[in-house]
């Protein structure tokens, strides 16, 4: 994986072989943040990266300014990589070793972006959960947006904050706001 731009673009990053993870393509990202990049200053926003895996996504926010972000993995040997990773490049990474449910459900911060990259194989209500517990417990500013990453076989337009959604190979970002 690789950081696609701001103060670290081209940095090559490889995480342990015994991650259980599936980083997002270079490519997916690449997509994700051009559209991002139109939406946000990412120096003023706060993020919150669920299932994060690599920290390939919070990475990509730091690179371009971003300071307030929080990492949450239920896998310790992730969340042992990101401090890494955020130590090596000065990145203002607060990681969080803890289920993503068992977060949502009791954190008490809004941000303004949510990015949830989840197993591909659950269920179609795992993923629309998140979207319920991120929307009821109003954990995004105003114009905030939540976006999960998931199969092309998965559809979340059942949401009644689904917004659209992307598509890049394999991979698809679905858009949620209030």
């Amino acid at each position: 994986m690789r950081i696609i731009s701001g103060k670290y673009k081209g940095k090559r990053l490889t995480a342990p072989k015994k991650l259980p993870v599936r980083p997002t393509t270079d490519m997916a990202k690449e997509g994700l943040f051009n559209m991002l990049n139109n939406q946000y200053n990412f120096s003023h926003i706060s993020v919150l990266d669920l299932f994060s895996g690599t920290g390939n996504i919070s990475y990509e926010f730091a690179s371009r300014g971003t300071n307030d972000i929080t990492a949450v993995d239920a896998h310790y040997a992730c969340m042992g990589y990101i401090k890494s990773v955020a130590t090596e490049l000065d990145f203002t990474i607060e990681t969080i070793k803890s289920d993503v449910y068992s977060y949502l459900e009791k954190v008490n911060r809004k941000v303004d972006v949510i990015f949830a990259d989840p197993p591909y194989d659950f269920e179609p209500l795992q993923f629309l959960k998140i979207s319920k517990l991120v929307f009821e417990k109003e954990l995004l500013h105003d114009g905030g947006t939540l976006i999960i990453e998931h199969s092309k076989h998965t559809t979340l337009e059942q949401s009644p904050y689904f917004i659209n959604s992307r598509k890049y190979g394999g991979s698809v970002f679905s858009f949620f706001k209030k």
